[in-house]
């Protein structure tokens, strides 16, 4: 199962600066406890964006460099499909960004675990429009803004409706 997880804001922001324009928290943790275990795809400056890979978590990066270094059990490819590829058939596996790859990965996901952070921001990196017919809200949490999240958002998941629904 392919699965898109991402946090955006009502714009469709993600990010400014190869660098998130918010802290949540509970988000982050959200993140860990289901990325944890997988392989994770992601754009070469989503990856540059960690200060180190993430634990227990394989590593995909796409990148177009030649020759691109990265840390031991970290994988390097050219392209989505072979992202893809190279990940164990039969497992989820997540997309975590950047918007470009986001973009390529939305007619090839099952299934999308989307952060709807309740604010507009200033950014230069954006999340996919999700097209309504094509997807279905099979789950929904909405989290009020507290001490520790400046912004209120909404844990929504959302899978790709099928034939009989549209």
């Amino acid at each position: 199962m392919l699965v898109i997880i991402a946090a955006a804001a009502e714009n469709n922001a993600l990010g400014k600066d190869n660098d998130l324009v918010w802290h949540l928290p509970d988000d982050f943790k959200r993140f860990k406890q289901l990325t944890s275990g997988h392989y994770i795809i992601m754009g070469r400056k989503t990856f540059e964006s960690f200060p180190k890979p993430l634990p227990n978590r394989t590593h995909v990066i796409i990148t177009r460099q030649k020759n691109y270094e990265v840390p031991e059990g970290c994988k390097v490819v050219n392209n989505l499909e072979e992202a893809i590829a190279i990940c164990p058939n039969n497992e989820t596996i997540y997309v975590i960004g950047g918007g470009e790859i986001y973009k390529q990965s939305m007619d090839l996901a099952d299934k999308i675990e989307l952060t709807r952070v309740h604010t507009e921001v200033e950014a230069d990196t954006f999340f996919p429009q999700i097209i309504n017919s094509d997807w279905s809200i099979i789950n929904e949490e909405y989290h009020p803004s507290d001490e520790k999240h400046k912004f209120a958002f909404t844990y929504f998941t959302y899978i790709r409706a099928t034939k009989e629904e549209i």
